[in-house]
């Protein structure tokens, strides 16, 4: 009977172990399982994370390559830029015509350096007075004072007194003017993307003969006669120029005097230069 007592606790000891042991091994097992599907978690979220940086450090690289080709550039417009000089207006023009400006400048009229406001103001001095002398430099003494240069705006206006072209009423070019002719070719050659338009201008007298039918006619004529002569014998390309006539319907004065009237028949030759372009021919 005591031995029956002894033998059913230890069965009764061992089962109770025996389910203890089996509990913890469950919770131990789901502990593992959590474990294990944290540890997956975490794994996809680094390689997410990986991928991500990854990208991250593509855009870098590729921001900072276009950081250097940015830089690149700029400094390549920087040494370009180095020799250039801004105007008013986004007129441009190098530091060595800069310089020839100044050397210019220093001979041109005084006063009216004076009343230059701007440095373009300045410019359009220097390039007056080059090209002033450029196309005269051929005229007799006197004849000069026929030859006058404006600009605005960067466009140059040389306006050439009637008697230097022209006979009175005529639209035949005087041989004397060849020279000036032959000169303001040289410089619309220079440029080739360079526009000319030719203008006549006549005063208000009445004209009317055989192959002139009136002022219109005339100032026309005398326009398309240098047009054709500066193509003819001197090659200037024709799509570069214009030819028009404006009669006496533009006068620079009232036509009041003899005086007067010869001031208001002239040629207009209207241009819009480079100014590099001037200083170099110079």
């Amino acid at each position: 009977m005591k031995k029956s007592l002894v033998i059913t606790g230890l069965l009764s000891a061992t089962i109770m172990v025996s389910c203890v042991s089996k509990k913890k091994y469950t919770e131990l097992e789901g502990n593992l399982f959590r474990t294990q599907s944290e540890l997956a978690s975490t794994e996809q979220e680094k390689a997410e994370l990986e991928e991500k940086m990854q990208i991250i450090e593509n855009r870098v690289a590729e921001y900072n390559s276009r950081i250097n080709s940015l830089r690149d550039t700029n400094d390549a417009l920087t040494m370009q830029n180095d020799g250039m000089l801004s105007l008013e207006g986004a007129t441009v023009m190098s530091k060595n015509s800069k310089e020839k400006m100044k050397q210019t400048l220093a001979n041109v009229d005084q006063d009216k350096l004076a009343q230059a406001q701007t440095l373009e103001d300045s410019v359009n001095l220097a390039v007056e007075y080059n090209l002033k002398k450029n196309i005269t430099e051929t005229t007799v003494d006197g004849e000069e004072d026929d030859v006058n240069i404006s600009i605005d705006q960067t466009v140059v206006m040389i306006s050439v007194s009637d008697k230097l072209l022209f006979n009175t009423g005529s639209y035949r070019i005087n041989s004397k003017a060849d020279p000036l002719l032959q000169k303001l070719a040289e410089v619309i050659n220079a440029e080739p993307s360079l526009q000319v338009m030719i203008e006549g201008h006549t005063d208000p007298r009445t004209i009317s003969t055989g192959v002139v039918q009136d002022n219109w006619d005339l100032s026309v004529k005398r326009a398309t006669s240098i047009v054709r002569k500066l193509q003819e014998q001197y090659n200037v390309a024709p799509e570069k120029m214009i030819a028009a006539g404006r009669a006496s319907y533009m006068p620079l004065v009232d036509n009041d005097t003899p005086e007067n009237m010869a001031i208001n028949r002239r040629t207009k030759i209207v241009l819009i230069p480079d100014l590099d372009m001037f200083f170099a021919m110079l």
